[in-house]
């Protein structure tokens, strides 16, 4: 069975680098008709932040992608915690020692600066002189007896022969062996293990077939492989996701908080419309062969950068060939395309205009705490009446404010709303209308507002902008919105003349 592992660090909020390569692994294990589980990865204590884990599952869930395995859904690869695997990294760690693979280093941190420092000024691009290479094991045990503090370095000059690495991704890869550092270290002092030893026995041990991964672990790729090889079991399949960057072109990172995932919750986009919008970026390029010779075939499909998919879309297209070898930028502009595309259908669906009023209801309230009218039904119709300018459901307050409130005519856009309109005219335009609606005794659901707005413009001779702006401050104190009828149909008979009056 396929079988993928989405692998995070609990260093802090899930990012949407992260959420990202959650989601490919989503889709190639759905795809394949496989699974993938969550594994965290926390074998740097000094970088544990506390709540990540929490913080992770909650942004998974937020977005669907609904791992098989891992925290809260235990299986026969448990535990999914890195710090309690202690004990089979060790003995991964004896085995390569005993059979030559790997060996114990005594060096000081003062000592391998010195040694670092000599091989450069001789220059030498090694990082280590390999001394304790040469240690006997009758000096290896006495110095363990004697308490002495040691890593185990992997012996990089008794690597067994291997076949050249290939990639999903990138296709076959040139040896990278000389940009690795001399004999890495696979286990510290403190008997936690480096992510290369780590990440070769879980994915072994876990039966992994399939590693999907940043770009920035490829030069370690050699090394991987290195181990696998070593220890005489077979490697997974790579595929190295190009990474996501920032608009000004940097690696984008957990230390830019407009990347957290946390923050898209928070600003209400959809789920859907997020992963859209970050499977979208990179995914499109066309090979004429395939990455992988075992590959079915090339990209048959190729998305516009702004396809409009919900998550079972994706899966059905989604295609690792058609990932392009490119770092790629995230346009928020796009997201905003793509939210508004979400949203509709959305509301389309059966129930859809109460789902989204009731998903909304609560930050609705948080805005306008102290209004009467933060109802589901009225919230049901602004969402109606501002549905071909609505691009996220959180952006109601800011684009008809006025349905919940009265309006603030002291603003700068709302006094500029009288500009060249005289005090006579302006007057004359309330009355009419104050009038005319004071008097209709039709209900207000069946009453045609806007056949009467016209019929009085007409009764002054004035134009329709003459006529309806200064009468759209009145109402709203916003130069911009829907139709004055339909704002005016949500706002009620009540309070429509109390803001004339």
């Amino acid at each position: 069975m396929v079988l993928l592992r989405f692998a995070p660090s609990p260093t802090g909020p899930l990012h949407l680098g992260g959420l990202r390569m959650a989601l490919y692994n989503h889709l190639f294990a759905r795809k394949h008709g496989g699974r993938w589980l969550l594994r965290i990865e926390d074998t740097d204590m000094s970088r544990h932040v506390p709540g990540s884990v929490e913080g992770i599952r909650k942004a998974l869930e937020w977005a669907g992608l609904n791992y098989d395995f891992g925290p809260g859904k235990e299986g026969t690869h448990a535990p999914y915690f890195q710090s309690e695997r202690l004990d089979l990294y060790k003995s991964y760690a004896t085995k390569l020692v005993e059979s030559g693979n790997a060996y114990r280093c005594f060096c000081t941190p003062d000592e391998l600066a010195e040694t670092k420092g000599r091989l450069a000024r001789k220059g030498s691009s090694a990082s280590y002189d390999r001394k304790c290479l040469h240690l006997t094991e009758e000096e290896v045990g006495r110095k363990i007896r004697a308490g002495e503090k040691h890593v185990v370095r992997f012996n990089g000059s008794e690597v067994p022969q291997r076949h050249q690495p290939t990639d999903l991704i990138f296709g076959s890869l040139k040896d990278a062996h000389a940009s690795l550092a001399t004999d890495p270290i696979i286990l510290k002092t403190d008997l936690f293990p480096t992510y290369h030893l780590a990440s070769v026995v879980d994915d072994h041990e876990m039966g992994i077939t399939h590693v999907l991964r940043g770009e920035e672990w490829l030069p370690s790729l050699p090394l991987h492989l290195d181990i696998y090889a070593s220890l005489n079991i077979a490697p997974p399949t790579f595929a190295h996701m190009p990474i996501l960057l920032n608009p000004d072109g940097s690696k984008m990172s957990k230390r830019h908080g407009d990347v957290r995932v946390e923050d898209f919750i928070k600003r209400g986009w959809e789920p859907d419309a997020v992963l859209n919008w970050a499977v979208l970026s990179g995914w499109g390029a066309v090979h004429d062969t395939p990455m992988d010779p075992k590959a079915e075939s090339t990209a048959s499909f190729v998305p516009d950068s702004t396809r409009v998919m919900n998550l079972d879309e994706m899966i059905e297209k989604f295609d690792i060939s058609a990932i392009t070898h490119r770092n790629t930028i995230l346009e928020a502009s796009k997201l905003e395309y793509i939210n508004r595309h979400h949203l509709m259908r959305q509301l389309l669906s059966p129930n859809g205009l109460d789902s989204c009023a009731n998903k909304v209801h609560s930050q609705i309230k948080e805005v306008f705490p102290t209004s009467q009218y933060t109802t589901v039904d009225i919230i049901k119709q602004a969402i109606t009446i501002l549905e071909g300018r609505l691009t996220n459901l959180y952006d109601i307050p800011k684009h008809a404010p006025y349905l919940f409130v009265d309006p603030d005519l002291t603003t700068e856009e709302a006094q500029s709303m009288l500009d060249n309109v005289p005090a006579d005219v302006y007057a004359a335009i309330i009355a009419v209308v104050k009038n005319k609606l004071e008097t209709e005794t039709e209900p207000w659901d069946e009453l045609d507002i806007l056949r009467i707005l016209l019929k009085e413009r007409d009764t002054l001779s004035l134009t329709t902008k003459k006529f309806m702006k200064p009468l759209r401050y009145a109402i709203t104190g916003m130069k911009d919105g829907p139709t004055l009828a339909d704002i005016m149909r949500v706002l009620g008979r009540e309070r429509t003349l109390a803001r004339l009056k």
